[in-house]
């Protein structure tokens, strides 16, 4: 008899790790598709920034490499 309670705790703990792991790759496939549905479907608009070329580092300000602005929509802003 003993060996057939050790049996069943054996099973029991194997469905348990079964579960845990379900619901880890669940979890994770969760986020992962989180993450893409908000990539696909934000768009953010056109924040103000320093002008190409106008940062100072040393003061701690630093410009945008190259703005997905326009200009003209950039200074109406401002």
């Amino acid at each position: 008899m003993n060996d057939a309670v050790t049996e069943a705790r054996q099973r029991k703990r194997i469905v348990w790790l079964w579960l845990l792991s379900a619901a880890g790759v669940a979890a994770l496939l969760a986020a992962n598709a989180h993450l893409v549905y908000v990539a696909t479907t934000s768009q953010p608009a056109c924040v103000a920034h320093l002008r190409t070329g106008d940062g100072n580092a040393e003061r701690g300000l630093f410009s945008a490499a190259q703005s997905s602005c326009s200009p003209l929509k950039q200074r109406d802003k401002s």
